[in-house]
């Protein structure tokens, strides 16, 4: 019933396509217009899922019957949705790289119908997941050295969020998650302590310690902000003290409220005191890159910081116009001239050049039947489907890699999280400037519009 996993204009103009025998091959392009605000680049994540949901393309019976239910298809238009897969083929820049407004990060070439269909679905899987990988990018960069964990999925929109919210924060850096799902699908290593509940269920925060980690094997890491935190650090000692180093031992506290900086100053005073040196220290707690990049600069002595609900709902970003649309039909360029959402007519390539240290310089959208500008120029769209099958991606693991190759590459001033005075540049080729002057001009044209 995949087919359904769509807004409704998509199967209507499904049907009218078929009435009207429109199955030429089409070229669809996936793009984000403009960066928001608060945003000097993308990471290009979720292309995995999408590339599922491509090959899953199908409607069941069910599915036909619903439809028919509507009263809005004929028997003819539900039979062609119906018998519907993917065919076509697909380009895309591969997962951890940067990406940046104005080019595609994703281009579908197939006849019309199924090029049409899978829209929403491919926006659908991209969109949430390039937030977030932005975002937890900037947070690595925020912290660099520092142990960041996934703590988001309890106010994530969904479990399946919180997976490919999981996926995207392990793809920019992050070390671990507290999703066991995620952990158990996708090996991303998974961390956890315990909530407050648990020390507030017994008689005294020492008995709570104690209890606890004589159920735990290997590390404990204790919460000590349940009452009072430099009490909570104290009685963290004692049971570290106490616990026989051969079974379970304190490997870390966490500190979740509070001025966290100071805390932290003062905790790893009293733990460096006791000997318990090894002890790390352990931060959460609304936590964003702005936060961190404080806590960092103020040379707080936290080791790892529990990163959730502000990264997972991207809170300082969560809205980025991305958009699929039509390039190309049957050999003819199609493109639309709405003020402030005009698209780039035909199939293309973005082709990015490196300075001599390897750091980006810029970015060049042309067509893809140009060639590259020079020897000193890569692709970054990538075919990851051919004739209906995805090509073979790397694990997730070198996903991983290639992002921090990437983001070693990004311009200083791009790393910076005030990006009012950042911007990368993006041009297009003397070509493809070329053909979409001509095709604005014919539209013009063919339609009676003044060019003025």
């Amino acid at each position: 019933m995949t087919g359904l996993a769509t807004d409704l204009y998509e199967l209507t103009m499904g049907a009218t396509y078929l009435a009207l025998g429109l199955d030429a091959k089409a070229t669809f392009s996936l793009f984000v217009r403009k960066l928001p605000a608060c945003r000097s680049y993308l990471v290009a994540a979720g292309l995995e899922g999408a590339l599922a949901k491509l090959r899953d393309l199908a409607f069941d019976e069910d599915a036909a019957e619903y439809l028919r239910a509507t009263g809005r298809f004929d028997d003819t238009q539900i039979a062609g949705l119906v018998s519907t897969r993917f065919t076509g083929d697909v380009w895309a820049v591969p997962e951890g790289r940067v990406v940046f407004g104005g080019e595609p990060m994703l281009e579908v070439e197939a006849p019309l119908l199924e090029a049409q269909l899978v829209e929403t679905m491919l926006l659908n899987a991209i969109y949430y997941p390039t937030l977030v990988a932005a975002k937890a990018a900037r947070c690595v960069s925020a912290a660099p050295g520092k142990t960041l964990i996934d703590f988001g999925m309890r106010r994530m929109p969904s479990i399946d969020a919180s997976v490919a919210a999981a996926r995207a924060c392990y793809l920019a850096g992050f070390a671990s998650t507290t999703n066991v799902l995620a952990g158990r699908l996708l090996g991303i290593p998974t961390a956890g302590t315990v909530a407050h509940s648990l020390v507030e269920l017994f008689p005294s925060e020492l008995e709570a310690f104690r209890r606890y980690a004589s159920t735990v094997r290997g590390g404990v890491t204790l919460l000590v902000d349940t009452y009072d935190t430099l009490s909570g650090v104290r009685r963290a000692i004692q049971v570290a003290r106490e616990l026989d180093s051969g079974s379970a031992h304190v490997e870390a506290i966490r500190l979740d409220s509070g001025d966290l900086a100071d805390l932290a100053v003062q905790a790893r005073r009293m733990l460096d005191e006791a000997g318990l040196t090894s002890v790390r220290i352990v931060a959460s707690g609304g936590l964003d890159e702005y936060e961190l990049q404080w806590l960092e600069s103020a040379r707080a002595p936290i080791d790892a910081y529990g990163v959730g609900t502000r990264l997972g709902m991207s809170a300082d970003a969560p809205v980025m116009d991305m958009a699929y649309k039509i390039v190309s039909y049957d050999g003819r360029p199609c493109l639309k001239l709405s003020e402030g959402k005009a698209t780039l007519v035909g199939p293309k390539q973005v082709w990015r050049r490196r300075a001599s240290d390897g750091r980006f310089v810029e970015d060049l959208v042309a067509a893809r039947d140009e060639p590259a500008p020079s020897s000193d120029w890569e692709p970054m769209l990538e075919q990851v489907v051919s004739k209906g099958r995805p090509v073979q991606a790397p694990p997730l693991q070198g996903m991983r890699l290639r992002h921090q190759q990437e983001m070693r590459s990004l311009p200083r001033e791009l790393l910076e999280l005030d990006t009012r005075d950042a911007r990368y540049p993006v041009r297009l080729s003397p070509l493809l400037e070329d053909r979409q002057r001509r095709a604005v001009d014919d539209v013009r044209r063919r339609e009676g519009i003044d060019g003025r």
